[in-house]
């Protein structure tokens, strides 16, 4: 080994005269170590976060989907033809979308209204297989039932075999005057997706019951689930040059965008706040090297005077401040990667401690912390802690590396 990396080495532990930079050193080097495992532990967490609501969404959202006004002119066989045609397109179902208001009591309430097949919906919706209660299948044409959410049933305290009465804005004509469209429907089974806002306002009905409801008032279209769901902006591109007037093509992507957009931003300004946390640690191992230049002067000058040069004597305190960096860097690893695994076991105990609840479900649209640890991400974190590190280095050490031996030897 280099004297140099010997000595550098050597000065990360001062001794005993030197207790104070000793602990200046330690507290440097742990802060490093805690900047380094907040931003793994937050990022893997906002990571995690956006996949399960993301998953979930997915769930019940279309892929792609092909979309027109319920009573436009469109051959809707010839429409599913072509959007099972796109490469990638698992299966496909027809819809009705519409809304319309829940009249429990003196209460309204707004709703999602989703028509659907129930013979073919479970292929294209994967949180729609299983439901908590009931069937699809027990939809029938004409018979007007309903199947509602999880959340929504606990809210209103629904259950199966109760009845809804749903309201339309198309306005009807009748003896007492324009009045709003009325119609009764009986639930006949829960869903339960997972996801807050899905659960408490979207509910299905059979596509033709649908459509006897709202009439003009909805959209009608073509829905399918892709084995890739990040393919589906390319195919909705090809959609757009392929589909009959009248046909609007949207994916998942456009529907979501501006959510996704704001936790991109997020992700990106957490990480920019963060590294902060670890530029000030940064600024602590600047503190330390100082000090321990001052600390060490007879020491530098006794090394210039057999022979080293400068560039020596700057590679020796560079040493120094890059392995207290790489002990901080690999601290900080260490502990993000524990906690970002551990990070659900760790929020339930505050939980529990404080007796408190820190992800209410209709905020976040989740009730569990998810976390999703990327290697991309560690590394990342890992070289911009280092990089930091290694330039809070430069300038102790050249000021080392200017010491003059007589100067420094003057009063020893």
């Amino acid at each position: 080994m280099r004297y140099e990396y010997e000595i550098g080495l050597r000065y990360t532990r001062s001794g005993r005269s030197s207790r104070f930079v000793n602990f200046i050193s330690a507290m440097a080097t742990l802060g490093i170590g805690l900047g380094v495992a907040a931003l793994i532990i937050v990022l893997s967490v906002m990571n995690g976060f956006q996949k399960e609501v993301r998953d979930r969404m997915l769930g019940v959202l279309s892929h792609v989907e092909l979309v027109a006004g319920a009573y436009d002119d469109v051959d809707w066989d010839k429409a599913q033809a072509l959007l099972q045609a796109q490469p990638g397109v698992v299966a496909t179902s027809p819809f009705v979308l519409g809304q319309a208001m829940v009249a429990q009591g003196n209460q309204l309430k707004a709703l999602l209204v989703r028509g659907i097949d129930p013979s073919r919906e479970a292929d294209v919706s994967a949180a729609l297989q299983t439901l908590a209660q009931g069937r699809l299948s027990d939809l029938q044409p004409g018979k007007f039932g309903i199947i509602v959410g999880r959340e929504f049933a606990s809210q209103r305290n629904v259950g199966v075999g109760d009845r809804l009465l749903l309201v339309t804005a198309d306005a009807a004509s009748g003896p007492a005057g324009v009045v709003p469209r009325l119609k009764s429907f009986e639930v006949r089974g829960i869903f339960d997706t997972g996801h807050f806002d899905y659960d408490s306002n979207l509910v299905l009905v059979h596509a033709q019951d649908a459509l006897t409801l709202f009439r003009a008032q909805s959209l009608r279209g073509v829905r399918a689930r892709l084995a890739d769901v990040d393919r589906a902006p390319f195919i909705t591109e090809d959609l757009r040059a392929q589909a009959p007037a009248g046909l609007v093509p949207r994916d998942w992507t456009s529907e979501n965008r501006t959510w996704f957009a704001a936790v991109q931003l997020e992700k990106r300004m957490m990480f920019v706040i963060l590294t902060l946390i670890i530029a000030v640690a940064a600024f602590n191992l600047v503190s330390m090297l100082v000090m321990t230049v001052m600390d060490k002067r007879s020491d530098i000058a006794i090394l210039r005077t057999l022979g080293a040069t400068r560039r020596s004597i700057l590679t020796i305190f560079i040493v120094q401040g890059a392995v207290l960096g790489v002990g901080g860097v690999l601290l900080g690893v260490v502990l993000g990667v524990l906690g970002a695994w551990q990070v659900d076991a760790l929020v339930s105990g505050i939980e529990s401690l404080f007796q408190t609840q820190l992800l209410p479900k209709g905020v976040y649209l989740i009730d569990q912390l998810p976390s999703d640890l990327r290697l991309s991400d560690v590394i990342q974190i890992a070289g911009t802690a280092m990089v930091l590190a290694l330039l809070a280095t430069i300038y102790p050490a050249w000021q080392a590396a200017q010491t003059h031996p007589a100067e420094a030897l003057r009063y020893d």
